[in-house]
């Protein structure tokens, strides 16, 4: 398994709300870009995927919020690949403020591979190169 860096920035000020505190769609928005970190980090980038007619369709999400992030903190998002069978995928998360040091957010993702008509595509079979990049940053 290769170790992959947790994608790291600061909450922006048009991501809060009325109560100062981040709004919860954004962290669906944040989890998004942790993904996309993901797949870059695992040579996977979608201007690759996306090229090769391959897309892959969010098909569920669970979020739990823990704790709030406020207007100018650091967060990091731990993503993990905790399943993987080459059409289909989970991801989990971990949202933690680094300026509270303080776990905000866990949650849960569930993804597939399809072609651009969204029907089903089996990376280990169509493309091998990229299950094998994949299969290597799983958990």
């Amino acid at each position: 398994m290769s170790k992959l860096k947790p994608y790291r920035r600061r909450a922006y000020y048009y991501e809060t709300d009325r109560m100062d505190i981040v709004h919860h769609s954004n962290y669906v928005r944040w989890l998004e870009e942790a993904r996309v970190d993901l797949m870059e980090q695992a040579g996977c980038p979608f201007t690759v995927t996306e090229s090769m007619g391959i897309v892959s369709p969010v098909l569920k999400v669970e979020t739990e919020y823990k704790y709030p992030v406020r207007f100018g903190d650091e967060f990091e998002v731990r993503c993990t690949l905790t399943n993987f069978n080459g059409c289909r995928f989970e991801l989990e998360y971990e949202i933690v403020n680094l300026t509270t040091n303080q776990l905000a957010c866990k949650a849960k993702t569930s993804h597939c591979f399809t072609d651009t008509s969204l029907r089903p595509v089996r990376l280990q079979k169509q493309f091998p190169e990229l299950y094998q990049k994949l299969l290597a940053v799983k958990d």
